[in-house]
């Protein structure tokens, strides 16, 4: 894992909460018009739970600047890149076209919150999985798990602590455990198993350069029957 791997975006850390009359799809359009470049690099705990795995099928939900998305493809995965933002999903299909992976890489856009990608998937990644608008995010998460096929594994990491450049610094903020995501998402023991629900420590790097140690909320749950 690379400890200095900086926190990735989500509409908390960008500092931008949208006008009101701005739907989801106008405010992540924004977001990626007007953010300047930056190193799309895959999440560790990602790259952490995929590398020992066979490549298969993979989704990658909310995949934004598509780090995720070119390493699983570099390393053999057929991904299926999901996003809102028509913007990010274009910069994703240059990427691979660049680096020569475009026919291991599709792009489909959806606001997640009215539907949902088809197929079956052996990996689905939720990354930082969060949106300042209203979302049922545990309905696409359960969604999610239901499209796996068997033996395939659901990866959610979320934050688990505030960083110092995070726009929300109230002390009182909860950070959803990941047994209470598990329990949230409410699946049946007998079809999907938890395999890891942890709260590792890393070192983050912040949009000016500095740094803070910062915590990730991990659940890692297998489908292990049809």
């Amino acid at each position: 894992m690379d400890s200095t791997r900086p926190q990735p975006p989500t509409a908390a850390d960008t500092g931008d909460r949208g006008a009101p009359s701005e739907d989801a799809e106008q405010f992540w359009e924004r977001h990626y018009r007007t953010r300047r470049a930056w190193d799309a690099r895959v999440n560790p705990l990602l790259a952490e739970t995929a590398a020992p795995l066979r490549p298969g099928a993979a989704l990658d939900l909310g995949c934004g600047a598509g780090g995720d998305t070119i390493w699983l493809a570099q390393q053999g995965w057929h991904v299926t890149a999901v996003d809102i933002s028509v913007t990010a999903l274009e910069r994703i299909r240059e990427r691979a076209h660049d680096l020569g992976i475009a026919g291991r890489v599709a792009t489909e856009q959806h606001d997640l919150a009215d539907s949902f990608p088809a197929g079956q998937f052996d990996l689905v990644s939720a990354q930082y999985f969060h949106t300042p608008f209203p979302l049922l995010r545990g309905r696409v998460l359960r969604t999610a798990a239901r499209a796996l096929r068997p033996g395939g594994l659901l990866l959610i990491v979320d934050h688990g602590s505030t960083a110092p450049w995070s726009w929300n610094q109230d002390p009182d903020l909860h950070y959803p455990a990941p047994t209470e995501i598990a329990a949230e998402l409410d699946l049946d023991p007998a079809h999907w198993s938890v395999l890891r629900a942890d709260m590792p420590r890393r070192r983050a790097i912040g949009p000016v350069g500095e740094t803070a140690t910062v915590v990730d909320n991990v659940l890692l749950v297998q489908r292990t029957a049809g």
